[in-house]
């Protein structure tokens, strides 16, 4: 620890120490938040395995002299360029976000307190926080205000822990009451959260079904490469009659369109372009998968203030108890007169202004008290009990100016402190279900900081003195935004810390349950199943404290659903990290913002239907356009495969040779219309499906059966319209094609476009305008290409042989019949694996929770 850390902390580093320290390297250097630099990105989009195969490829064709035929090598520019500038796009994003979403530690220099960017921090820094507040950096607590902080992210620990003068923080914790300072004693890497994510972040990414998916149905199409792979190689260069460079051509043909080249592009673009919109909305995306994730919630959990209602609260009347405990009527402004002395009053609005004045960490109920009573008597703090989640009140014991007792002043929850058949606890509940929060001010007659009785909420004897209600105005957006998740299947529950019919009050008028069905969470059962029975058959709960909310989240997501938890204060924070999805509002507690997936900068609830929205259509899309690439993939090993065997078989009989009846070019214009344009346009396309899990499954039975579909048609049209095999009747070695060869792979490849033009439009339902539009272009293109005399010569073809044309077109037709008979089948087998999985899954939940029960 350097000289300057024996300094009175209340004064901080002067400027010139912090220079120094700067110039020295001893400040909290923060990564990028994207994870990759451009040049990563430029790296990772150029050099991958599919543009090592088509570059292999693309060079073949160059030594065969035929440039025409290396036109897909423009895919190696096209999949690295979009990539590359879509990424760039989402980091950019990402990194304007993260500037302004981040925690900004409150920092002492020069006797100052002044917000800097975490990565401005120094060595030895004073650093304040209060509750809710994130420690940014390792540091040594230098005051504490009955300072507690929750290392549970870090250590597992669930309790807070109490820190003093002297104590060891971390960053990554967090502090969950009281407020304090400490100094920073490691910075940057050397932190002890920093050293924690560079372990946790080596070669690892966020769990996600697609990307999972994708990379195994990648790994299975590897292994299908290789017998096609050499098949062709043997068949095309050492049994069929043609040239070398035919031989090679036709190898190129069979191998380029087996490579799944668009599948991973059409994904990173579908997340990038995903990222930059939300971004747009202010939205700032933490971990890429959890767009993903979005698409899968079927329950939100919404905290109530700041989420359904606004974060500012107003006090509107502050209602007197007397000696004989009847609390006036608050008929009079402010209650002023209205059944209780003056002095009675008086008293009060001084113990609220000092309760005010004092907290060093004020949450949103203290603001507002302290807004209006603002002057406070000439008291000091002789104990403080802060505010926590767990007990619901607060409090101070105070001296006046000559040293006597003012007081021990509690603040908190009526129906914690009082008892359920006094008049004030009826009056606080009347008022409560009318939407309003209500604050109970007591006297103890023991110091607060006293440890109360085991069974009791506070320590002594408490003596109700007033009522503060408080207004909470309802967002004027919450409603559509209910509206929306309920359109869309997805169900809502209200998870709050305040009064259960104050919650239930605010939930009824925005058209969910009401104040008489709100559940008391301290009435909740411990026990998992029937915990899980009774959030899923509630809508509103309150007086959740923050380990129950946890719990509520872990008993839904044990009945097998995709929970959405939203929250913006330090008891959302375990809830948060344990939903599958944790959406932080951008004003809440840095604390809750650095677990969180996904920030709502705007603080608006409303942008969450475009968040989930944003999800599903992402997922939905690349699950449609993983259709495309696969059927592609699958009809061209299978056709190489056919192709290979026969010509194996011909070679042991005696028959005329076969050899692959495309050239590159061919197998590269199938692509554009059938795949290429199309997926890109639908991987941008609204879709609001709910994402499922099985992703691997559906796209398989879909793909496999279409690629099946094409590939037969294609080759019995093949072996139909070229009995007499292959033969390069040019001679030499002459890329170019027998008319008769000509003639027969222009047929094949109307058979097999026509099929996939058709895969096409049964992977675009259900139809739009603009999808029926789409459909028409891309048939529209192929009639111009195989009728127009210059595209004919450019891309090889001859289309002037009608009879091998009609064998095309029947053969098309067959097929056609047989994709859509598989469209029709298809989702009945996926729904039945499905309901035989989800009857699976939840016996098996059923048995988890009943061992867990029984242990």
């Amino acid at each position: 620890m350097s000289e300057q850390s024996t300094a009175a902390p209340e004064r901080g580093l002067t400027a010139d120490e912090v220079a120094q320290r700067v110039a020295e390297g001893k400040v909290n250097d923060m990564p990028d938040r994207s994870g990759r630099s451009v040049g990563d990105i430029i790296k990772a989009n150029v050099f991958t395995r599919i543009n090592a195969i088509l570059g292999v490829l693309f060079a073949i064709v160059v030594f065969t002299g035929s440039l025409i035929n290396g036109l897909f090598g423009l895919l190696i520019i096209a999949n690295s360029g979009i990539g590359i500038i879509q990424e760039i796009r989402a980091k950019k994003t990402l990194d304007k976000l993260a500037i302004v979403g981040q925690a900004k530690p409150r920092v002492r220099r020069d006797g100052e307190v002044t917000e800097i960017p975490p990565n401005e921090v120094v060595l030895d820094d004073i650093i304040e926080i209060g509750a809710g507040d994130q420690i940014v950096v390792d540091g040594e607590v230098v005051e504490s205000y009955v300072l507690d902080v929750d290392e549970s992210l870090l250590t597992g620990e669930a309790d807070p822990i109490d820190k003093s003068a002297g104590d060891k923080v971390l960053s990554g914790s967090f502090a969950v009451s009281g407020a304090g300072a400490y100094r920073a004693t490691k910075v940057g890497a050397d932190a002890y959260a920093a050293q924690l994510a560079s372990e946790a972040s080596k070669f690892t990414l966020v769990s996600s079904e697609l990307r999972s998916g994708i990379n195994q149905i990648l790994r299975v199409i590897t292994w299908l490469l290789i017998p096609a792979g050499l098949l062709t190689i043997v068949n095309q260069l050492f049994i069929s009659n043609n040239g070398l460079r035919a031989s090679l051509l036709g190898m190129v043909a069979a191998l380029v369109p087996m490579v799944p080249e668009g599948l991973v592009l059409m994904m990173s673009i579908a997340f990038a372009v995903g990222v930059i919109r939300l971004g747009q909305r202010q939205c700032l995306v933490n971990e890429l998968p959890a767009i993903e994730g979005l698409a899968r919630v079927n329950i939100v959990c919404a905290d109530k203030t700041g989420t359904l209602t606004e974060n500012g609260m107003r006090v509107s009347e502050l209602r007197i108890i007397g000696d004989d405990g009847k609390v006036d009527d608050g008929t009079a402004e402010n209650g002023s007169g209205a059944g209780a002395s003056s002095n009675r009053r008086t008293e009060a609005e001084q113990a609220l202004a000092a309760l005010a004045k004092n907290d060093r960490s004020p949450n949103a109920s203290m603001q507002a008290v302290g807004e209006v009573y603002d002057d406070a008597p000439d008291w000091t703090t002789s104990a403080v009990e802060p505010f926590t989640s767990a007990k619901k009140w607060s409090g101070m014991s105070f001296v006046d100016a000559d040293g006597n007792d003012a007081g021990n002043w509690v603040l908190g929850a009526p129906d914690v402190l009082l008892d359920d058949d006094s008049e004030p606890a009826r009056v606080a509940s009347d008022l409560g279900a009318q939407g309003l929060r209500i604050l109970l001010l007591a006297r103890l007659d023991v110091a607060v900081d006293t440890e109360p009785d085991a069974g009791s909420a506070t320590p002594g004897h408490l003596t109700p003195v007033a009522l503060v209600v408080l207004e909470q105005r309802v967002r004027s957006d919450a409603r559509p935004t209910l509206d929306y998740f309920e359109e869309q299947d997805v169900a809502v529950k209200i998870i709050s810390g305040d009064n259960a019919r104050s919650v239930g009050a605010v939930a009824e008028s925005l058209g969910l349950g009401s104040p008489d069905t709100s559940v008391d969470a301290r009435d909740l059962p411990t026990e998992p199943n029937q915990l899980a029975h009774a959030v899923e058959d509630g809508v509103t709960f309150g007086r959740v404290r923050p380990d129950q909310k946890r719990a509520m989240v872990r008993a839904l997501q044990s009945d097998g659903n995709n929970v959405a938890m939203t929250g913006d204060g330090v008891n959302d924070v375990l809830a948060l990290k344990d939903a599958d999805i944790g959406v932080a509002m951008g004003s809440g507690s840095s604390a809750a913002r650095s677990v969180a997936q996904i920030v709502l900068l705007d603080n608006k609830f409303a942008t969450l239907p475009y968040v989930v929205g944003e999800g599903r259509r992402v997922i939905g899309n690349i699950e449609r356009v993983s259709n495309l690439f696969l059927t592609k993939t699958v009809y061209a090993v299978l056709l190489a495969l056919f192709v290979g065997i026969a010509g194996l078989g011909a070679k042991l009989f005696g028959t005329p040779s076969i050899s692959y009846p495309f050239q590159p070019i061919h197998v590269t214009i199938a692509a554009w219309f059938t795949i290429g344009i199309p997926a890109f346009i639908l991987s941008l396309a609204p879709n609001n499906e709910r994402a499922r899990p099985g992703f691997v499954r559906r796209v398989l039975t879909q793909a496999v059966p279409n690629g099946i579909i094409v590939g037969l048609c294609a080759f019995v049209t093949y072996l139909i319209v070229n009995p007499g095999g292959s033969g390069n009747s040019l001679g030499g070695d002459s890329v170019e094609l027998s008319p008769h060869q000509t003639q027969a792979a222009t047929a094949t490849l109307i058979t097999l476009i026509a099929i996939a033009v058709y895969v096409l439009a049964v992977v675009a339902r259900p139809y739009t305008w603009w999808k029926v539009l789409l459909i028409a272009v891309s048939a529209g293109a192929y009639v111009l290409i195989f009728s127009w005399p210059f595209t004919q010569h450019m891309f090889k073809l001859d289309s002037s042989n009608w009879q091998m044309n009609s064998v095309a077109f029947i053969s098309a037709a067959v097929g056609i019949v047989a994709v859509e008979i598989m469209s029709r089948i298809g989702p009945r087998i996926i729904a039945r694996h499905e309901r035989e999985r989800d009857d699976a899954e939840q016996t098996s939940l059923r048995a988890d929770n009943t061992r867990a029960a029984q242990s």
